[in-house]
């Protein structure tokens, strides 16, 4: 399931890093392969940035968030000597780390596997589908914010997805207004309603508004487990509701 916007800055790795914290919450078992190569942040939004990737028989092992070993992770920011190192790469070398993530990475028995992609529809994109092509992926998640601007980056993608093949299974809009701290009132800070109105457009499922919420920001700033520790924090339900559609349309799919 790759998690995709035309744009930067609308927050894709939020997206992925909640979602797979709300479907461990439901008991499945999930991967995230951070395709994000030149800029990597799924390793610090868990907090093992400093965790070392190794080898086993059937290739690399993914760095666990937990001893459960129920959230595993396989991104660039592991295999960097330095944090601040940049990644200056033409599209061949990138595709080919692409395929070797999905390939020889040894992932084990998922449930989902989440992919969380840079902002656009070029090599990394079109490499990583294809590379998920002969698994037959769920599909695709769309992340937008309300303002016209993104959404209009993000029909692009919704052209991407037309070109590959890739089923999309919703539109997410995310920073749908602010929740103040104090009296958890929600302010649209942006304007509204745009991801919803582009899922009208393009006829695919809206899964749902995640507002601005300084306790996510916080949560992600510090690695910790939003899902569990801010159940009754305003963005709680959105991300579980946008999580039990994923296992909906999941369930369907294997029906």
């Amino acid at each position: 399931m790759l998690v995709l916007s035309g744009k930067g800055g609308v927050g894709k790795s939020t997206v992925a890093t909640q979602l797979a914290l709300a479907l461990r919450q439901a008991g499945r078992k999930v991967g995230i392969l951070d395709v994000d190569l030149c800029g990597p942040s799924i390793p610090r939004m868990f907090r093992v940035q400093d965790r070392d990737v190794h080898q086993c028989d059937s290739g690399w092992v993914p760095v666990f968030v937990d001893q459960e070993k129920s959230i595993s992770l396989m991104s660039i920011g592991f295999l960097l000597e330095k944090p601040d190192d940049a990644v200056v790469w033409r599209g061949p070398k990138k595709n080919a780390l692409i395929k070797q993530f999905v390939a020889d990475v040894a992932w084990g028995d998922l449930d989902f596997l989440i992919v969380d992609t840079p902002p656009g529809t070029s090599d990394e994109h079109i490499s990583t589908v294809e590379a998920l092509r002969p698994y037959k992926p769920l599909g695709a998640i769309l992340v937008t914010t309300p303002q016209e601007v993104a959404v209009g980056d993000v029909r692009r993608e919704l052209t991407f997805c037309k070109k590959t093949g890739l089923r999309v299974l919703g539109i997410v809009e995310n920073m749908s207004g602010f929740v103040c701290p104090h009296c958890s009132e929600c302010t649209n800070v942006f304007s509204k309603g745009g991801g919803e109105e582009l899922a009208k457009y393009a006829g695919v499922p809206f899964l749902g508004s995640v507002p601005l919420d300084p306790q996510l920001s916080q949560s992600l700033e510090e690695g910790r487990d939003f899902i569990q520790e801010f159940p009754k924090s305003s963005a709680f339900p959105a991300l579980v509701h946008i999580a039990q559609q994923v296992l909906d349309s999941a369930s369907q799919r294997s029906s």
